[in-house]
């Protein structure tokens, strides 16, 4: 997708009076042949194409190491912080990596060990009482500080002292031990474990029973990392920001150009606004304006601009802003659906202005349509999909909803001419420079500039017009746009603050 979006479509979107007279132009010109887009010879302020880098320093392996250290504890810290799906899930390697063949072989070779010391007479018990050592300090990790009577009981089954002397005096009950562990873990474990504590009890032999002790335990390891996840993120919300603050402090002043696009962001946001606010200034006729004050710029409207460009930014040719950096994929996600959201609204915008307005206002058909449309849109974000082929196949597909439902209402059947025409603007919106598209995306990115203005969560009583059909989605989407947006803020304000003035002082 474009780096940049057209301030004054936004613009245009938001006038109450010649919006929706924009809208019926531009479906009824949407299946026209497309003109190629004109340069804009409007004068423009300067802007800087590359950010001034810092002169660089030499720094020790130490450094970075320390550096990669405190960047890696923020990110993990922020995802828990904003992630509220956030888990911590077990290491999976795949079937055919070499770890996973290495790993395979020295646990096989352990186990065999393990099974020919058992098999001996007398049985050796080296490797089995380390393994006991082992599962009694996992156990007893679980405990809570106010597991006393847990703990005692652990501590004093498992004592190694003890279970040694058994051991050299040939009076060792392994089985003994293994079904007490199992019976610990199956008090310990989480209920989603119940099912695998409870298979264990059906083994009988003791290599094997072991090694799916081990198994099960690692489960509950992530089990109880996740449990401490979820009981620490209240805390770690509310430290959260001034922690990241720190640590990007940190890193800033190992590596002082570490805002260069960051500038180089906010730079280019205030040099757009800053060119809107020229044209709008200039009369019909073009001339210079009246006045020789030049227009001001708010600086939250430049920072609100400017996280509203990284919903338009082209990740593959250029690097994202250092202070979102952490939030690249969700910006990402959140792209592709408002992307997905653009050309679903624009679909049925055609559709309902082509159906006959009885069909078109009915609640189910509106909701079937749209679902038809969502589900075959549904793989846009894969690099196989072809915008123009699913295009072809949604045309088809609400051209024969179209004529089912008149027919079934009773009206009069959509003609060929009709479909075909249906079928071409739909087509046509695979163009990004479609009017619909176009007028669907400034309008939707104008109701995200206004919910973010407004400092509010919640979603606002009206969306604008042809969007109604998506309002839903729209708001959850800005849900999470604005929440990601305030806790950026919160975090990097000041860094935000300290450019602009000295951006906005130049202007």
């Amino acid at each position: 997708m474009a780096e940049n979006f057209d301030k004054s479509n936004v613009n245009e979107a938001g006038n109450s009076n010649d919006s929706e007279q924009s809208l019926e132009d531009a479906v009824e010109s949407s299946h026209e042949a497309l003109q190629e887009k004109t340069k804009s010879g409007s004068p423009s302020t300067e802007r800087v194409q590359r950010p001034h880098s810092s002169p660089p320093r030499f720094v020790t392996v130490e450094e970075l190491l320390e550096t990669a250290k405190g960047v890696t504890n923020m990110v993990l810290a922020h995802e828990i912080v904003v992630n509220g799906d956030f888990r911590i899930k077990p290491v999976e390697l795949p079937e055919d990596s070499l770890k996973k063949r290495v790993k395979d072989i020295v646990h096989k070779a352990f186990w065999d060990c393990l099974s020919v010391q058992l098999s001996e007479d007398p049985p050796t018990y080296d490797h089995a009482i380390k393994l006991v050592g082992e599962i009694k300090e996992t156990l007893l990790s679980f405990l809570l500080p106010g597991h006393t009577r847990l703990r005692n009981q652990i501590t004093e089954v498992l004592d190694l002292d003890l279970i040694k002397q058994e051991a050299e005096n040939g009076a060792l009950d392994i089985s003994k031990l293994a079904e007490f562990i199992v019976g610990m873990m199956g008090t310990l474990c989480a209920p989603v474990r119940d099912e695998e504590v409870k298979k264990l009890k059906d083994i009988k032999e003791i290599v094997p029973l072991f090694r799916a002790i081990f198994s099960v335990l690692d489960l509950m390891k992530v089990d109880m990392a996740n449990f401490a996840v979820s009981s620490i993120r209240p805390h770690l919300m509310q430290q959260s920001v001034e922690y990241e603050r720190k640590m990007f402090q940190a890193f800033l002043e190992k590596q002082p150009n570490s805002l260069d696009f960051v500038t180089q962001w906010l730079e280019e946001a205030a040099d757009d606004l800053m060119n809107q606010k020229y044209k709008n200034a200039l009369p019909a006729g073009g001339g210079a304006t009246g006045s020789g004050d030049s227009p001001m710029l708010n600086p939250v409207a430049v920072q609100n601009y400017a996280y509203l460009k990284l919903l338009k930014w082209d990740h593959l040719q250029r690097p994202f802003p250092e202070t979102v950096l952490m939030d690249q994929s969700r910006f990402q996600e959140l792209q592709l659906q408002l992307e997905q959201l653009t050309i679903l609204g624009a679909v049925l915008l055609i559709t309902f202005s082509m159906a006959a307005s009885g069909i078109s206002s009915q609640a189910n058909f509106a909701e079937k349509l749209k679902m038809i449309v969502q589900i075959l849109l549904t793989d846009m974000h894969l690099p196989s999909f072809h915008l123009k082929d699913a295009l072809t196949a949604i045309g088809e597909k609400v051209c024969l909803e179209v004529s089912s439902r008149l027919s079934l209402c009773g009206f009069a059947p959509f003609t060929k001419d009709k479909e075909t025409v249906l079928k071409g603007q739909i087509q046509a919106v695979a163009s990004p420079d479609d009017p619909v598209r176009r007028i669907m995306g400034s309008r939707i990115l104008t109701f995200l500039e206004t919910y973010l203005a407004s400092g509010h969560q919640k979603p606002l009583s009206a969306v604008p017009g042809g969007l109604g059909p998506v309002q839903k989605e729209l708001e959850e989407v800005a849900v999470k746009f604005v929440r990601l947006v305030n806790y950026n803020k919160m975090v990097f304000s000041p860094y935000y603050s300290a450019i602009l003035s000295k951006i906005l002082g130049r202007t």
